[in-house]
């Protein structure tokens, strides 16, 4: 850093020497910390690219100005405090950056991405910027509501304890009029499903208005929790223009009876937490869909990691949220998605290099995410799902209920019956990974259901190179 004399004087200098980089810094327990992956413009040096990140997500701008000596400056000023070569990737840098906590607001979302997120990605002597992860203080955290309903609690009210829970989205996802809308979940919660949802661009279109929609489908899971005797559910995806909009949605699921709404990561972080409170409030699950993330969350050198965003989300107050399925047709690299999972469920996360988390995460008694895997994924990857994801998951098989040959109710059967065998099997100790299909295809034989479902997507994959991938692999050391 600059002498005390030199660094107000007017004109430009290096962030690193305005005092954005420190390398003999020690993070406070009470600092916010992220990691950034920085690929700086030819000729720039990497410790000062780490500097300018840090000024411009916090206070500096690109030329001195003396009215930092009005403020507590030397505390204000993040600090980057460790540049880090990316294994395998030239030209790309792990900057470690250290944020006071007096620089945020208490529980808002909107203001700590402002800051994290909110100028720094198009600054010009960066070719590429991506926040990889966050260390959360416990301190900080405490601001925040966490999940208004929890795995917890959500598994109590539904009364299903000891597996996956099983969904489906109303497929197709535009077109159909309430009545058949209606028909659909109908039909997926009478063949075994726990759930049926809207899907993320279903709001209030000419062909089917919310309100119509609301009641068809709420009839539905009444009759279909008074045939099975189980407690049922549909996602009423409240998401719409306005936040007045969204609660007369929301309170009107309520009159119906719904035990959970939806929502849309489009509506907006303040929009989020605004509907998590209203959840909390009124003893509503509220399910997240992450529709748009892929826009910034899936390259590798640029963007925020889709890590980042479920922590955001668990602290925001949403219960569910869609986080990959590893099999499915959506991206999902194994490892990251186990730690994607780990940041949703766990009451401390533990770093873990090799699943692209890297810090320990104390979440201070937030209540725990659900999350959910969705997208091209059907009955005979049951033990594949099972053993990757675990039991606090939602699996929600949209077109592999609907597309059953025999039907949409047949569809939901098939699902049911293949998580219930591959559950069974595995607390009797089987080998469910390598024994898998095996189990399935005994199911089969008396359950033509499920048959079916193999039959017909038996050669279904969606083998494609992840494109997010974690860094850090382990190496084998000989004795």
């Amino acid at each position: 850093m600059a002498s005390a004399r030199d660094r107000y004087k007017s004109g430009v200098m290096p962030y690193a020497q305005m005092g954005y980089w420190d390398a003999d810094y020690e993070p406070k327990d009470t600092d916010v910390i992220a990691v950034f992956r920085i690929s700086p413009q030819e000729g720039v040096d990497p410790i000062e690219a780490a500097a300018a990140v840090a000024g411009e997500s916090s206070t500096a701008t690109w030329t001195v100005v003396w009215t930092d000596r009005l403020t507590a400056c030397d505390a204000y000023r993040a600090k980057a405090y460790r540049v880090d070569p990316v294994p395998g990737a030239p030209g790309q840098y792990f900057s470690y950056i250290a944020y006071d906590l007096d620089l945020f607001e208490e529980g808002s979302i909107a203001n700590l991405t402002a800051s994290i997120i909110g100028n720094v990605f198009g600054f010009k002597p960066l070719k590429a910027l991506r926040l990889e992860d966050m260390r959360i203080p416990v301190a900080y955290l405490k601001t925040f509501q966490g999940p208004a309903t929890g795995i917890v609690v959500e598994r109590e009210r539904l009364d299903k304890f000891g597996r996956p829970l099983l969904g489906a989205t109303t497929k197709p996802k535009l077109g159909l009029s309430s009545k058949n809308y209606g028909r659909v979940v109908y039909e997926a919660l009478k063949g075994g499903l726990d759930f049926v949802k809207d899907d993320e661009n279903i709001n209030s279109q000419p062909f089917m208005h919310w309100r119509d929609r609301f009641l068809y489908c709420m009839e539905a899971v009444n009759k279909a929790s008074a045939a099975t005797g189980e407690v049922k559910g549909h996602y009423l995806n409240v998401t719409a223009a306005t936040m007045e909009d969204m609660y007369e949605r929301a309170e009107f699921a309520k009159q119906l009876g719904s035990c959970i709404v939806m929502i849309d990561l489009v509506i907006g972080y303040t929009a989020i937490q605004s509907m998590a409170k209203w959840a909390r409030r009124n003893d509503m699950i509220l399910h997240l869909h992450r529709a748009g993330h892929g826009t910034y969350t899936r390259q590798k050198t640029h963007g925020v990691s889709f890590r980042v965003i479920a922590k955001w989300m668990r602290m925001a107050g949403v219960d569910h949220i869609h986080a990959g399925t590893v099999v499915g047709k959506l991206e999902g690299d194994p490892n990251v998605i186990k730690g994607i999972y780990s940041i949703c469920r766990d009451s401390f996360t533990f770093r873990n290099l090799e699943y692209g988390v890297f810090f320990d995460q104390d979440w201070a008694g937030l209540r725990k995410l659900m999350p959910v895997a969705s997208g091209g994924i059907h009955a005979g990857q049951m033990h594949q799902l099972l053993t990757y994801l675990g039991e606090d998951v939602v699996l929600q098989f949209g077109g592999g209920t609907i597309g059953h040959p025999q039907g949409i109710q047949a569809g939901a059967t098939a699902n049911r019956v293949a998580l219930e065998t591959m559950i069974k099997a595995r607390n009797e100790g089987q080998d469910i990974w390598n024994d898998g299909p095996e189990i399935l295809a005994a199911a089969a034989k008396w359950c033509s259901p499920l048959r079916a479902a193999l039959d017909t997507w038996k050669d279904v994959t969606f083998n494609y190179q992840s494109t997010d991938t974690a860094d850090f692999v382990p190496t084998a050391v000989t004795a």
